[in-house]
């Protein structure tokens, strides 16, 4: 495998046997440099282990280490209902529960958000609720995007807008979206009282301002609090580990780390590209139990990759910083910026960041 070449279309026989040869080469590079990054404490992890806590997706194994079940797909969800969360540029937001949120009223929910937009960009002005506005507002749920019973149905809120000059029979122009979502959030919603619902997770797709705007009047209404959500580079680790170990019914993209290298006058990137077909046949060789994932495989898979590129071009990727990581799966950025790329792995990675979220939250 050569660090940043693209992916092939088919492999041959004889390109099959030098993959297994470099993955091999690979995992005894992790082990001649092993001595450049040590590996982290599993007593540190506890409640900080990433993606996983008590409920059936995080156990523990015979050897006491945490596990997290894998990501898996769920192929009940319709993609044609979810096709427009897809290759959208998600920004990520904790929100602690609504209080007294009602799924019944969400048509007065709209009337009032729109209301509220337009006052807030006459600066102050009064707005009668009702009348028609230059900003719609429709919120309605999507039951598909849900990992369990007692998890709610996400909530999607659209904003569109309707030119002074186009006809009343014309179509509103969608100018910004945003959506809550709780995917096996158990351990939030379990517990809370009556009045209160539970959707932890809230991506949006467009300008600040209208996020700012939505995230002021849900606050205001139902006593809640958005935060921006970060990922950290070793919630990224879990991220990439995951997602190249999945499998597709189609080509797959290369698998891409972004790193940045901090202390110096000017911003400097690296780019690691490694075949996804090369990246899984190295999960596989290090991923113990089919279904489970522990922090030593992800520490493991991460040692892999930095002893090769450090091998070829002698740079120790562990003193830089993991920004970002891309798949065929999905692409994640520290700055919790989000792209779902593959609707059969939706579900397993809203999993996560919901994960992310509540642990925010806590």
């Amino acid at each position: 495998m050569a660090a940043g070449r693209a992916p092939a279309r088919g492999p041959t026989g004889g390109e099959f046997e030098r993959r297994r040869r470099a993955v091999a080469a690979m995992a005894e590079e992790a082990q001649e440099d092993g001595a450049t990054r040590t590996l982290p404490s599993l007593r540190r992890l506890s409640r900080a282990l990433p993606f996983g806590r008590t409920h059936g997706r995080l156990g523990t194994s015979s050897s006491g280490r945490p596990v997290v079940s894998a990501l898996c797909s769920q192929e009940s969800v319709d993609p044609e209902k979810t096709a427009f969360l897809l290759r959208k540029s998600w920004t990520l937001y904790s929100v602690t529960p609504l209080y007294r949120f009602r799924r019944a009223r969400l048509r007065d929910y709209g009337r009032l958000l729109s209301a509220f937009i337009a006052a807030e960009k006459q600066k102050g002005l009064a707005v009668e609720v009702g009348v028609e506005l230059d900003i719609k507002v429709a919120l309605s749920s999507l039951a598909e995007l849900r990992g369990s019973e007692l998890d709610q149905a996400a909530l999607l809120v659209q904003l569109s807008s309707r030119s002074q000059a186009s006809s009343r029979n014309s179509e509103d122009k969608p100018v910004w979206l945003g959506w809550f979502c709780s995917v096996f959030g158990d351990d939030l919603s379990e517990n809370l009282p009556e009045d209160f619902t539970s959707l932890p997770l809230f991506l949006s797709h467009g300008a600040e301002s209208y996020t700012a705007l939505v995230g002021s009047w849900f606050q205001k209404t139902f006593d809640c609090c958005f935060r921006r959500l970060a990922i950290s580079p070793q919630n990224l680790s879990w991220m990439v580990a995951m997602w190249a170990g999945c499998k597709l019914d189609r080509a797959a993209s290369a698998v891409e780390l972004i790193f940045s290298v901090p202390g110096l006058a000017q911003p400097l990137d690296i780019s690691y590209a490694i075949h996804p077909e090369d990246a899984k046949a190295l999960w596989d060789t290090v991923q113990k139990t089919p279904g489970e994932i522990t922090q030593e495989e992800v520490d493991v898979f991460m040692d892999c990759l930095y002893a090769h590129f450090h091998r070829h071009f002698k740079i120790h990727l562990s003193a830089a910083k993991l920004v970002k990581v891309s798949t065929a799966v999905a692409s994640a950025h520290c700055n919790g910026i989000v792209k779902i790329l593959h609707s059969q792995y939706l579900p397993g990675v809203l999993m996560l960041l919901t994960e992310l979220a509540i642990s925010q939250i806590q």
